[in-house]
């Protein structure tokens, strides 16, 4: 039908009369929508940029001192709630006390054990970044610079380092699987501890090491060289003892010119000379005892001897008391010359002898063992046959002397439990350093060992890398600390001053050292999470980042007189970076062979 108007009517109803027109007009509404909404949202992503900018200035007028500042009030606390626990236990009950209690901890975990998860799945497995990009912290894209370690700001693995020492030079494959690892033997006492922070971990070895009960000895001079006095240096006579002759020349009486005395003069030794009358003179060498009556020496560069007529000159004015050491003008007999806790250098001891003595009192020297674990390890020749040679035996003796510790040789036992277990049990050092076998891979044997003699751990694994594996614990029935360092050689560097040297330190009675904080000349690029320690040299007023700085790597630590310690995130060009000397770059302390 067609109706009046001669459109023929359409049967289909209203809505899908007009497909094209309604698709218009809700793409009106939708931008409509879409634009009131932007319009909203402008003024709270402004506002959102505004606080975030606010926040970032305020962020960056912080001081270093003050953020240094408050990081030492976190340690000292975190610290003393730790002390405190550790005092608090028995031997025998050390290790009944769960995993939340233990120093600063983080939420990482050590890693589970061989072929086992929470999940029932491989441990062996990395974390991959939403890129597919592995986190491995031993990785260095390109040249192994100070800015590497870093290959994007996603979550990071967390596994640990590779534990088993890698010869200097060499790197892991990034992306490649991590060793495997063992189980701790089911029913032991060791709990598994969660991760430290770096400045807690160091906090804590320096708190022990001070807590630990300081003994004395009494040390002939050449034998007390590198000990820390446990009495102070009191003099025991005046210094010097007599007046004294500071130059070659002549000592006069009263005002010139003078008449010369006959003789060969006065010398060094002897005994007292005869006093001197009113306008005599006298020859007198350095060091030799002043006359009676004499009121200032005339160096022999000026004054003019005139033999014809026997009267000496002066050529420059003469000051009463000139170039004579009055005696007492150092010390007096009874003044405190030097502070228990100093410790012996070689000038302590020309003070020491000066002021009258012939031994000193003073704090033996820690004793400590170093075990190299490993069956992979040379003690000569290239390396050979899937072998690499020993670098931490060579390394550890020396540099923990240079830390004034007593260091008998190592003892390489391989990956031999039983042979670990007796020596650790057999030790009567203070300190205990293992190198290797930390993690837990097939023959790293340190934690089920420690586990079976009923040691308590202070501190299993730290926020750091290189040297995440390392670990702190204390044997039972008052025992010998143990340190237990990671076998790649630079990561056991970091176990070496992160542990060892600050607990050394303190059960030697040695000052703590130093904190400074230098800028640093180049950016160094940080790890998300955890402190890195980075091999630095001294330029004028800043300091060098070194290449070379990866977890198996020597060469960087070689040429460098300290390590950075770079917080997560790393430092830009500029700023300022804590700086850990090297003993043997450092004033002090002094130790025989480490002159600076």
């Amino acid at each position: 039908m067609t109706p009046r108007g001669g459109e023929p009517r359409s049967s289909l109803p209203p809505a899908d009369r007009a497909p094209e027109g309604r698709a218009t007009e809700a793409a009106t509404t939708r931008a409509r929508t879409d634009e009131a909404a932007t319009t909203k949202a402008a003024p709270v992503e402004a506002r959102t940029a505004d606080q975030s900018a606010a926040e970032a200035r305020a962020t960056e007028e912080l001081t270093a001192e003050e953020r240094a500042a408050e990081r030492r009030a976190a340690e000292e606390r975190a610290v003393e709630e730790a002390l405190t626990l550790v005092g608090r236990r028995q031997p025998h009950e050390a290790h009944a006390h769960s995993a939340p209690e233990r120093l600063g901890t983080t939420a990482s975990r050590r890693p589970e054990p061989f072929g086992s998860s929470p999940s029932g799945t491989n441990s062996c497995r990395t974390d991959s970044h939403p890129g597919g990009n592995s986190f491995r912290a031993d990785s260095y894209p390109g040249d192994p610079g100070p800015g590497s370690g870093q290959t994007s700001p996603a979550q990071p693995n967390r596994q640990t380092e590779p534990n088993r020492q890698t010869e200097p030079g060499s790197r892991a494959e990034p992306g490649s699987p991590a060793e495997p690892t063992s189980p701790v033997e089911p029913g032991s006492t060791l709990p598994a501890a969660s991760v430290t922070s770096w400045h807690d971990a160091r906090a804590l070895a320096r708190r022990l090491g001070r807590a630990a009960p300081l003994a004395a000895h009494r040390l002939p001079l050449e034998r007390a060289l590198g000990h820390v006095l446990a009495e102070a240096v009191v003099a025991l006579t005046d210094l010097p003892s007599f007046d004294t002759s500071a130059m070659d020349g002549w000592a006069v009486a009263g005002p010139g010119p003078w008449a010369v005395r006959k003789g060969e003069g006065l010398l060094a030794g002897r005994g007292k000379g005869e006093p001197l009358l009113d306008g005599q003179a006298v020859r007198i060498a350095t060091g030799a005892r002043i006359p009676a009556e004499a009121t200032a020496v005339i160096r022999s560069e000026h004054a003019r001897f005139d033999e014809v007529k026997g009267l000496l000159h002066a050529t420059r004015a003469v000051v009463p008391g000139q170039d004579i050491r009055p005696r007492g003008q150092e010390c007096r007999s009874g003044d405190q010359l030097l502070p228990a806790g100093t410790v012996v250098t070689p000038p302590v001891l020309g003070l020491a002898a000066a002021a009258g003595y012939d031994a000193l009192v003073a704090v033996p020297l820690p004793r400590v063992a170093v075990l190299v674990l490993g069956d992979e390890l040379l003690t000569a020749g290239l390396p050979q046959g899937g072998r690499i040679r020993d670098a931490l035996g060579p390394m550890l003796g020396p540099w923990l002397r240079s830390l004034g510790a007593e260091v008998s040789a190592p003892q390489r036992l391989g990956d031999d439990a039983e042979a670990l277990r007796r020596a650790l049990t057999a030790s009567d050092a203070d300190l205990v350093l293992t190198t290797g076998g930390t993690a837990a891979g097939p023959v790293d044997h340190v934690h089920p060992v420690l586990a079976e003699i009923g040691a308590e751990l202070l501190v299993d694994g730290v926020s750091v890398r290189p040297g995440h594996p390392m670990l702190l614990a204390r044997l039972a029935d008052g025992g010998p600390y143990v340190v237990g360092l990671p076998g790649n050689p630079l990561a056991a560097v970091a176990g070496l001053m992160t542990l060892a040297e600050p607990l050394l330190r303190g059960i030697a009675g040695r000052p703590a050292q130093d904190s400074y904080h230098p800028p640093v000349r180049e950016e160094v690029r940080g790890h998300p999470l955890d402190t890195r320690l980075i091999p630095v040299v001294h330029r004028a007023d800043s300091v060098m980042p070194l290449h070379y700085s990866g977890p198996a790597m020597l060469r960087g630590i070689a040429a460098a007189d300290g390590l950075a310690v770079v917080p997560p995130g790393g430092v830009r060009s500029g700023a300022e970076v804590e700086i850990l000397d090297l003993p043997w770059t450092s004033a002090e302390p002094w130790t025989e062979g480490c002159f600076t």
